[in-house]
């Protein structure tokens, strides 16, 4: 189990995996009835062709499942991307936990005083220039001032008897850390990567991208590099 430290408190574990860069290309040469044991280059060429030309099936032969702890925002980009990008992955995994079932301590990302961006000026998306120091130590005050309210209150509420589904209400989602378990083909997991480890993706998400890929890379070296490289 191997795991990556990410965003002051949030992690990606590599549970699982499926596979190897030999899978790819026995899964290929199935249609000539072949097999090999040990990869050589002639593999690397073939792994390389296959991408290249597009004939990606062999690479969902493959599996990879993480474990992700990110805050709620993170999690929610990295799944709208799942379900709303043009490939849609048919060996996707997605399993959450709730708040409905679990009343473990709550934990919540909060940037640290230099870690603050600023709104771009020309764009309606995405970050501009970090903040300088002492502006960013007000909002990180101001955040960590708004996140022991809304613990204050959901404790209020569950001492009260509120139902957990409701007395969540009160904690601020968007900041709070959730775990979910995330299974998905070589080649999904490469369309994700494709998108999200640009500088143009949003930062928080671009780390968790590069956690994925260093952890990718470790079990699919050849294949993960030949997809990145022409999908």
């Amino acid at each position: 189990m191997e795991r990556i430290d990410i965003l002051n408190g949030g992690y990606v574990i590599l549970q699982d995996h499926m596979g190897s860069d030999l899978s790819v290309t026995n899964s290929a040469r199935v249609s000539y009835n072949k097999k090999k044991a040990i990869l050589d280059d002639k593999d690397k060429g073939l792994i390389d062709f296959l991408a290249r030309e597009g004939h990606t099936s062999p690479f969902r032969h493959t599996s990879l499942q993480f474990e992700v702890y990110v805050p709620l925002y993170v999690a929610r980009q990295h799944w709208k991307h799942i379900i709303g990008s043009g490939f849609q992955d048919p060996f996707v995994a997605w399993n959450e936990s709730s708040r409905r079932y679990i009343t473990e301590e709550p934990e919540f990302y909060i940037p640290q005083a230099d870690e603050w961006r600023s709104k771009p000026q020309n764009s309606k998306q995405g970050s501009g220039e970090v903040l300088n120091e002492s502006s960013g130590s007000i909002f990180t005050k101001k955040l960590e001032k708004h996140v022991d309210e809304g613990e204050r209150l959901y404790e209020e509420a569950m001492e009260a008897g509120i139902a957990p589904e409701q007395a969540r209400l009160f904690l601020p989602a968007y900041s709070m850390f959730v775990r979910y378990y995330w299974t998905g083909s070589l080649q999904g997991v490469a369309h994700f990567l494709k998108l999200r480890l640009p500088e143009d993706a949003q930062y928080e998400i671009r780390v968790l991208a590069e956690a994925v890929k260093e952890l990718a890379h470790e079990k699919f070296p050849l294949s993960l590099d030949a997809l990145l490289k022409y999908s």
